[in-house]
């Protein structure tokens, strides 16, 4: 098909705004699904997202549509709306020349609708403001065209009202594609570049590629390299998801489909590289993607030693499906081996950890999770450290940096007051506020990433009623008041349990670890201090009380120096045992202890 009537364009929205029930209706109407096969959330396949309810996958199809006598072919890919999942966005972002921006007609715009909404700028894309939802009695259209006006400068004009539930109005939005997104700038005549934007491994077919195909034709047969990796293949089958896989000869400039080629090893592809003809050899690599940005830190290690090496491999097929989360091998004295893996957020890491161990089978214990410092040694080095095991010895540090991230939270106008304060209790930099509209103010607030990642989104949606919505992007690194905070235990430190702290928490988080230490850890025939130290300076201290035999039972009546030196004796005995003994720490502890921090 001649690039003129393709339309490459993505639906993004905040989370629960209607995403993929608005796919499904253009799906249904475009006559790409058999009315017999209809259900929800057609283009979710992972169990894990329509038992959650969310996209975690970006899904790419095609579909055809007739539009004044000419057959438009319409390349639709649905992308994820949590925050934790941008890195997803932004990859379908680069595949598109159009995205249409998804509102809720009740709740209005939301904090990830305007982080989708300027990343969709920047990547130069036309945008179609939708309103959806308008079949619900508390919608408000219009107030929210608005508000889209407002916070994004969108002409109100220019919104589309629909419900994807009813399928009211989605024909219109069909039109709007074809008459506002530009078709793709595409020469079908110049050498083959195409980009992977995605890419899946199969036992039997091996590595397969999502490609989008920018100039000239990918065809079956073709000999064809990675330029990033050098690597040749030869076109085994191209095909369209239409939502099932369908096979074509050929994917024309401008289209998306799939390749497989004979892959046989991960390493072989980078998402992002560009794919060309082995006979050009002048052909320029596409730009591709940035690297992401990994936000959150946690070791993963096997519940069993013995599946090491098929953690590895799970670990290895999951990093080709999702580029955005990092791993590397290590070995702690209490867990074994496992893996130090980074992930953009919180939910990005409970996704992953849940799809390990569904797709490898293989039980995890995870570790609680941190964020990364930068650490300024005397003599001017800096070292990046992503969990406290990494870091250098405190007598080592110049300066300690932390990363600081700028939050943007729409909340409802009453709730500022709390809000503030939630924001002041950690050690938030306030920097300015917008109205929204006469009940919403977004308030952009600059956070260490280490007081937010854990539970802020519960405390925010408990001090707005469950109103308040939050986005955020990395700033940087700053220098902070931090101190590494270590975990003794019978005077030997623990380096499983060390962590990093700001001065003024150090203490409260120290003390809580150890009384968590004092209830798992079993009590022995010698007294057991429990002490969370900065450097040589002890801040916190439980003991656990040695087990007594009573070696006096035996004494009744007679003079009471017999049961002092009875005592004396036992005393004596504790001492010896405690110079020679080790404390017997049982896993539980270790876990109970990482996984709450």
């Amino acid at each position: 098909m001649r690039p003129g009537l393709i339309r490459n364009f993505c639906i993004i929205a905040h989370i629960d705004h209607g995403k993929s029930t608005l796919a499904d209706r253009i799906l249904e109407l475009t006559g790409a699904v058999d009315a017999r096969k209809r259900k929800d959330q057609i283009l979710d396949a992972m169990d894990l997202e329509r038992e959650r309810g969310i996209t975690i996958k970006a899904s790419a199809v095609t579909v055809d549509y007739e539009h004044d006598g000419e057959r438009y072919m319409l390349n639709l890919i649905d992308t994820p709306g949590h925050v934790d999942f941008h890195y997803e966005v932004s990859r379908a972002l680069t595949a598109c020349e159009g995205a249409l921006l998804v509102v809720d007609a009740s709740q209005g715009v939301e904090a990830q609708t305007v982080a989708n909404a300027y990343m969709a700028m920047e990547h130069d894309l036309h945008l179609v403001p939708v309103i959806n939802k308008i079949d619900l009695p508390s919608a408000r259209p219009e107030d929210v065209a608005l508000e889209v006006e407002h916070a994004l400068a969108l002409s109100s004009n220019d919104c589309v009202f629909c419900s994807a539930k009813t399928g009211e109005g989605v024909a219109d939005l069909l039109r709007a594609v074809v008459t506002k997104v530009p078709p793709p700038q595409a020469d079908s005549e110049a050498p083959l570049r195409a980009l992977i934007f995605d890419a899946e491994y199969n036992d039997y077919r091996g590595v397969i590629i999502y490609v989008r195909v920018f100039d000239g034709t990918l065809r079956k047969g073709q000999r064809v390299r990675m330029m990033g990796t050098g690597h040749q293949y030869e076109v085994q089958e191209l095909g369209k998801f239409r939502p099932e896989p369908q096979v074509h000869a050929e994917l024309a400039a401008g289209e998306v489909g799939y390749c497989v080629a004979n892959i046989k090893t991960l390493d072989d592809v980078n998402i992002g590289d560009t794919v060309a003809e082995v006979a050009r050899a002048d052909v320029e690599a596409l730009p591709g993607y940035r690297p992401p940005q990994q936000m959150v830190f946690c070791d993963i290690y096997p519940t069993a030693s013995t599946d090491y090496s098929k953690l590895r491999d799970a670990l290895e097929r999951l990093h080709l499906n999702d580029a955005s989360f990092t791993f590397r091998a290590r070995n702690n004295e209490v867990l074994g081996f496992g893996f130090s893996c980074g992930f953009l957020g919180l939910l990005h890491m409970d996704i992953i950890q849940e799809r390990l161990e569904r797709e490898s089978g293989v039980d995890l214990v995870q570790t609680a999770p941190t964020t990364s410092y930068e650490v300024v040694l005397h003599g001017g080095q800096v070292v990046r450290a992503d969990t406290p095991s990494d870091m250098p010895p405190m007598a080592e540090w110049q300066e300690i940096r932390e990363p600081l991230v700028r939050c943007n939270m729409i909340i409802p106008l009453e709730s500022i007051g709390s809000v503030m304060k939630l924001s002041e209790q950690r050690r938030g930099a306030y920097v300015r506020q917008e109205h929204l509209g006469p009940t919403r103010v977004m308030l952009v607030v600059d956070f260490p990433l280490a007081d937010i990642i854990y539970d802020f989104y519960d405390k925010l949606k408990s001090a707005t009623r469950g109103y308040g919505t939050m986005d955020y992007e990395l700033l940087g690194y700053r220098a902070a008041d931090l101190v590494m905070v270590d975990v003794l235990i019978n005077g030997k430190p623990a380096a499983a349990l060390s962590f990093v702290s700001h001065r003024s928490t150090a203490e409260d988080r120290g003390r809580r670890i150890l009384m968590r230490l004092k209830k798992e850890i079993p009590r022995h025939l010698f007294v057991v201090p429990l002490q969370a130290a900065i450097g040589a300076r002890i801040i916190a201290r439980e003991t656990i009380s040695a087990v007594r035999k009573n070696v006096t039972a035996k004494c009744y009546g007679g003079d009471v120096s017999r049961k002092r030196k009875l005592l004396e004796k036992q005393k004596e005995g504790k001492k010896r045992m405690k110079s020679i003994g080790n404390v017997d720490v049982p896993q539980a502890a270790f876990l109970s202890v990482l996984e709450n921090q």
